[in-house]
This record gives structure tokens, sequence and C-alpha cells, in this order.
């Protein structure tokens, strides 16, 4: 996958198409990520004692990693992404639209 936590995404498709946040979280075995701000669903939750209160909860849900594109850091706009091996050894990502290394 090529997108991973804490890199900015702008969703692409979808009910939340054009907002952007920070991935908080990222499933690569169900290719699907965990937005901060995008893809909110209510939860009801019920009183756990004294730990949680009751009622209805709104967080993030996984969207699939093929609904967002990387923003990148030097040109600003959604990039895709590829990949690039130094003379050291090391692969690293690259954005596509600028050629600066995300890495």
């Amino acid at each position: 996958m090529r997108i991973r936590k804490n890199d900015n995404v702008l969703v692409i498709k979808g009910k939340d198409r054009g907002k952007t946040g920070k991935v908080r979280f990222a499933y690569p075995e169900k290719k699907t990520l965990l937005v901060e701000g995008v893809n909110m669903i209510k939860k009801h939750a019920r009183a756990r004692g004294n730990v949680r209160q009751a009622g209805i909860i709104a967080r993030e849900a996984p969207l699939p990693a093929a609904n967002v594109m990387l923003l990148c850091s030097r040109c600003n706009k959604p990039a895709r992404i590829g990949f690039r091996f130094f003379d050291d050894g090391r692969k690293v990502r690259f954005c596509r639209a600028c050629g600066e290394v995300i890495d």
C-alpha cells in the first residue's frame, strides 16, 4: 500500500469527497485507512460502569485506500506515488508530478 500513517490525504470518492485529513491508522491487509475527521459514523454505546458514558458516539470508520490520494508537501496537490531505489539500497516514495521524495 502506497499510503502510510501520518500522511496527508485528499478524499477523491464518496460522501466526503474534497475533504483532507491525516491518516491515523493504515490496515494494509484490508487495504483501508482511518483518516481524521473523514467518514464519520454514529455508534450507539452502552455504559460500561464508570469507564464510559452511554449515548451516541461519533467516530471515524475506515475507508478504502483507493478513495484517497496523497497530498504532496512540495506542490501541495494530490499526487500519484512512485517508488525509487537509491544507491545505498533505500526504497523511497516520490511524487510523480514534481519528483519530490516523500520519505
